[in-house]
């Protein structure tokens, strides 16, 4: 056992898969204790915010202030309001309104705001316009107001008496608060989906639940197909031929339309990740049976088979004392590859809507479900898809890496 685990940890890609996947397992079981958030609780009032720092903007009013003289504060506050699309659109706007495109220069920028301020009117019906786009034509008038100015902004509090309000201070456009003494600050590094819930957080539970559904469900698959593939390859006869008649129909019915019709028959209050999983097992084993009964059907006539069979041992003995140490090693590999599957196949069920209750527990292919109802794709928001994919590719690389590692060390034939 001891040369066997060295023979195994001295192979490159097994090595790789194995750090690859341990560190995803170390992130989803450390991650939570740090972060104990519920990972579907809604804490953004608004869909899909992009990943940053959020900092409250409240208290960083109250905050110690400092006077920070940056050259390039000014064209960085412009950029951030806007952008070469949102240049274009006033462009475009201007043109429709009858101004000669020659007389616009979008590098200008006080130029550009000077005529924008001068003939924009919200109430304007032009030529080709759309609802959708005047709106955004007055979403973005209202970013614009006051972008040139140098003048700083008036806090304003209402006076108990009068009702009335008064000026308590000002901010500077020079003022600058430190982000470590402002009260209430949120690091989103991947941030919010269409519910506004943390990403990461979310990413994390989903992770788990995942890798659960995945091990439940090869688990399973392998324990039907290991069992099955004993047992038709060692006795053979009628028990082998029943056993591949099953076998056969299974192969003949692709698993994801079986999936899908006992996903679909079960509802959906009743689909919690465990079923999901079980479902998974019940309709992946078959690979594994054939696999294993080739396997079998090698062995069962090998000197010390046969030399256990005239000793007088039960079947049940020869199959696990005589055979299944010699498979054990492609039993491991098929688990690997049922692991990865099953993540895979809840995956694509959850794409489909019919994965496990979206009120309980995140999962990969729920988020990837989630993103692609609220076009998440169509508008750009890459954080909320994304990480997921790269989430499954990265635990279906390292498992098929390590199955490879594996392969490469059990397989004479296939060292180099």
């Amino acid at each position: 056992m001891k040369h066997t685990l060295q023979q195994v940890f001295h192979s490159g890609k097994f090595v790789v898969g194995f750090a690859i996947f341990m560190t995803i397992l170390l992130i989803v079981i450390v991650y939570p204790l740090i972060i104990t958030a519920p990972p579907l609780a809604i804490i953004g009032q608004g869909t899909f915010f992009p990943p940053g720092t959020y900092v409250s903007v409240y208290d960083s009013i109250g905050s110690a202030t400092y006077i920070l003289n940056l050259d390039d504060a000014a064209a960085k506050r412009i950029a951030s309001k806007l952008s070469a699309d949102d240049r274009t659109a006033i462009k475009d706007w201007l043109v429709l309104d009858g101004m000669a495109e020659s007389e616009i220069d979008t590098a200008n920028t006080q130029q550009l705001l000077t005529l924008w301020e001068n003939n924009f009117d919200p109430k304007k019906s032009l030529p080709g316009l759309t609802n959708a786009r005047r709106n955004y034509y007055i979403r973005l008038n209202t970013s614009l107001q006051g972008l040139l100015s140098t003048e700083g902004a008036i806090i304003a509090a209402k006076n108990p008496t009068t009702g009335a309000l008064e000026q308590t201070g000002s901010v500077k456009q020079a003022d600058y608060v430190n982000i470590g003494q402002v009260a209430n600050v949120r690091v989103l590094p991947l941030g919010t989906d269409n519910f506004g819930r943390d990403v990461l957080t979310e990413l994390v539970a989903a992770t788990r639940v995942s890798l659960e559904i995945g091990f439940v469900a090869g688990i399973i698959a392998t324990l039907i197909g290991l069992t099955l593939g004993l047992l038709g390859g060692y006795i053979g006869g009628v028990v082998d031929d029943v056993i591949m008649f099953i076998t056969n129909l299974f192969i003949a019915i692709p698993s994801i339309v079986l999936l899908i019709l006992i996903s679909f028959s079960i509802g959906q209050d009743k689909r919690g990740a465990v079923t999901i999983a079980i479902v998974i097992g019940f309709t992946s084993w078959v690979w594994t049976a054939r696999a294993v009964r080739a396997q079998v059907v090698s062995l069962r006539n090998r000197d010390h088979v046969n030399l256990s069979k005239l000793s007088g041992h039960s079947v049940v003995y020869i199959i696990l004392a005589d055979i299944l140490p010699y498979i054990a090693s492609y039993v491991v590999m098929a688990l690997i590859l049922q692991i990865s599957s099953g993540i895979l196949a809840e995956a694509g069920l959850s794409i489909l809507g019919l994965g496990p209750r979206t009120t309980e527990v995140p999962t990969l292919g729920l988020m990837m479900n989630w993103a692609l109802i609220y076009q998440a794709p169509t508008l750009g928001k890459w954080w909320a898809f994304f990480p997921v994919i790269v989430t499954i590719a990265l635990i279906t690389f390292s498992m098929n890496l390590m199955n490879t590692g594996l392969n490469q060390v059990y397989n004479p034939a296939l060292r180099d």
